[in-house]
């Protein structure tokens, strides 16, 4: 039986590294080795990065409801609180939109909350 040689599985796996690492620089783009762990680092970076993308977002619509709560006199939390007692079922990312873009609905909404208060 003739003995296969991995040649060609070899360079594919080998390209394949260094088309992720390309763009980085010196050795990193052009060594399989170097190449191969600042992939794996940069992917683990990534994987975590999508993590954290979530927790960023919430404490940025959180910051913003609760800096539009503000200027009608009550805080996020007991904003929040009277949105759950009256049933509304707007969520955080959607109120942090109106906070921004449509002054006069959040108002509204905030309105609604304090009379529930």
């Amino acid at each position: 039986m003739a003995r296969i040689k991995g040649a060609v599985t070899t360079r594919r796996r080998r390209k394949k590294i260094l088309k992720l690492a390309k763009g980085y620089w010196g050795a990193r783009s052009t060594h399989f080795k170097i190449a191969n762990q600042a992939v794996m680092k940069s992917l683990r970076y990534a994987y975590i990065g999508r993590k954290l993308r979530k927790r960023d977002f919430r404490r940025l619509w959180i910051t913003r409801i609760s800096a539009g709560v503000r200027q009608y006199g009550i805080n996020y939390s007991r904003f929040m609180n009277a949105l759950k007692k009256l049933d509304i079922p707007l969520n955080r990312k959607m109120l942090a939109e109106m906070a921004v873009n449509d002054k006069a609905a959040f108002a509204a909404v905030v309105e609604k909350a304090k009379s529930a208060m």
